[in-house]
């Protein structure tokens, strides 16, 4: 049967790659690269450059395919849907490949940044295809180091406080407020900089961008001071990159305790 590691590769640093990561990498036959055009191209050659540094050359074949188009318009209850259709897209090319590239016995991988558990398609999709039953394989998952993880280490801190929970939501949720209960919210996928509404709170940022690789900016501090720097240096790593991925941290400071009841 056919075989498919899904692999975290980390937040883009070649040396966060796992000993766990290595081994997969070595047992693969086939990589498929989804490929997002020539404005993130830096991105399909990182992925070359972490084979290169750990595969002997002509041991293994890349397979690139075109990534379909999203649509980044759709908002309200049209973003479901949206997101809906675009994972089936995925789907379809998902199967085209594993059906006519990769060998009965062969082994074939999908590199995913970060850690495949959080906010990635890849496995939902693996289990779409798996559903339509046109293709039979089996895989495994191989984590990898998440980009709230190499955050939170390049900002040496932590992500919750003692005995304190936290909270990881997208830019969309965190811009239909703060979630209740919960003083430390990591934040994803945020295009809007969601963070802006709370700029009048006793709020700290810690920012990344391009965390990991050659690229990476980081900012923290009082998000009333630092989220203009954020947004300024964000405008322009885009404007001169094409792209950009980013997280945060936002950390509010403590409220006050209420009274104890009677008795305690």
């Amino acid at each position: 049967m056919r075989e498919i590691h899904v692999i975290g590769i980390g937040a883009g640093d070649p040396d966060q790659l796992t000993l766990q990561a290595v081994k997969a990498l070595r047992s693969t036959d086939v990589f498929f690269v989804l490929d997002k055009g020539e404005v993130k191209s830096d991105l399909t050659q990182l992925r070359r450059d972490m084979l290169d540094a750990h595969l002997p050359e002509g041991s293994y074949r890349v397979v690139r395919a075109s990534d379909p188009e999203r649509d980044r318009s759709a908002g309200g209850a049209a973003y479901s849907p949206a997101v809906g259709d675009w994972r089936s897209a995925r789907a379809d090319i998902y199967e085209r490949l594993i059906t006519e590239e990769l060998g009965e016995q062969e082994r074939g991988a999908f590199l995913v940044w970060g850690d495949p558990s959080l906010y990635d398609s890849t496995l939902g999709i693996l289990e779409e295809v798996l559903a339509r039953g046109r293709v039979a394989f089996g895989y495994d998952v191989v984590p990898g180091i998440s980009s709230v993880s190499s955050l939170v280490a390049r900002h040496r801190t932590g992500l919750n406080r003692v005995a304190r929970p936290v909270q990881i939501t997208t830019g969309r949720r965190l811009a239909e407020g703060f979630p209740d209960g919960v003083d430390d919210v990591v934040v994803m996928l945020d295009a809007h900089q969601s963070f802006r509404r709370y700029a009048d709170q006793d709020i700290d940022i810690y920012w990344g961008a391009y965390l990991g690789t050659p690229d990476e900016i980081l900012v923290s501090g009082p998000l009333a001071e630092a989220g203009p720097r954020i947004e300024r240096l964000r405008a322009e790593a885009r404007e001169r990159k094409g792209w950009i991925m980013d997280t945060y941290l936002l950390r509010r400071h403590p409220r006050d305790t209420p009274p104890a009841p009677p008795g305690d």
